[in-house]
């Protein structure tokens, strides 16, 4: 396991359309025993209700939505660009059907109850705040729709708390 600090968030320099739009990030969640991540390029950070917080988009289909919903906490995780392939393949995979983070040969640590991926090198914990199901009478650009949901298989978003942010 890897030796992680907490880092002081009014030193971060974190540019999120790199970080989390081009290098892509794991979501990480648990239900009791189960953990489960998967990968998004979708989300960003903000202050939102006076707090510091990051959001997140995650299908309905994906089984990490599920221990997110049963949850408290979720954390988002960032990685050398080493770990590109390996982060296609947490976006490939359901986590229904394998443990895809032993199967990448990954491990799980955590800050406090929150679970997050080891090999990365910068965390940011959350405590979940609000859920938001994205529904089609929302979009108030009539190509989304088309272009984003073909299928049906919508988003929910949701919005946490950031309650410590870790880097090794």
């Amino acid at each position: 396991m890897h030796t992680f600090q907490p880092y002081p968030i009014d030193l971060i320099e974190f540019d999120p359309f790199t970080k989390i739009g081009k290098e892509w990030m794991l979501i990480t969640a648990k239900d009791g025993d189960n953990v489960n991540a998967m990968t998004a390029s979708w989300g960003g950070v903000g202050v939102l209700w006076g707090k510091n917080t990051a959001f997140i988009f995650v299908r309905d289909s994906r089984y990490t939505k599920e221990l997110i919903d049963k949850g408290s906490y979720f954390s988002l995780t960032f990685f050398e660009s080493s770990y590109k392939s390996a982060l296609k393949y947490f976006g490939m995979v359901s986590g229904r059907t394998e443990d895809k983070i032993r199967n990448a040969k990954m491990n799980v640590g955590y800050f406090e109850e929150i679970p997050y991926i080891d090999e990365g090198n910068f965390v940011i914990c959350c405590r979940k705040m609000s859920a938001v199901p994205i529904r089609p009478e929302h979009f108030l650009d009539a190509g989304i729709e088309s272009q984003w949901y073909p299928d049906g298989n919508l988003h929910t978003m949701y919005v946490g708390e950031i309650v410590q942010i870790l880097a090794r």
